[in-house]
């Protein structure tokens, strides 16, 4: 994934309403009648949520006749997650040392 995708999913990522969407989005598709239902906003503000998340490849919309139904494409999310977790890695490596040098720490003062 080029850093331009990685920098528009997380950009989308980073807004609470657009998360709640993905969110529902992953039980099945929907219309943006139906996205827009537990939102105290315009069809419109919601409208311009989904084409964030369809720019940053999060979502991909149909056509059923006048409908255009909203799915979920989880490719950009496995690919922020590879991402993140080379620093998982990292940080899970430093608490490892951290838990060790705690651990050399007790047994120094249990043997005093």
């Amino acid at each position: 994934m080029s850093d331009d995708q990685l920098d528009r999913v997380f950009a989308a990522l980073a807004d609470t309403t657009r998360r709640a969407i993905l969110a529902r989005l992953a039980d099945g598709e929907a219309t943006v009648g139906q996205l827009a239902e537990p939102f105290a906003m315009s069809l419109p503000a919601v409208s311009k949520h989904l084409k964030v998340l369809e720019r940053a490849g999060l979502i991909t919309r149909g056509r059923d006749a006048q409908w255009r139904p909203c799915r979920l494409d989880a490719a950009p999310l496995a690919a922020a997650t590879g991402w993140l977790e080379r620093y998982r890695v990292f940080w899970d490596g430093r608490f490892d040392r951290l838990d060790e040098h705690l651990h050399r720490l007790q047994r120094k003062e249990s043997d005093s």
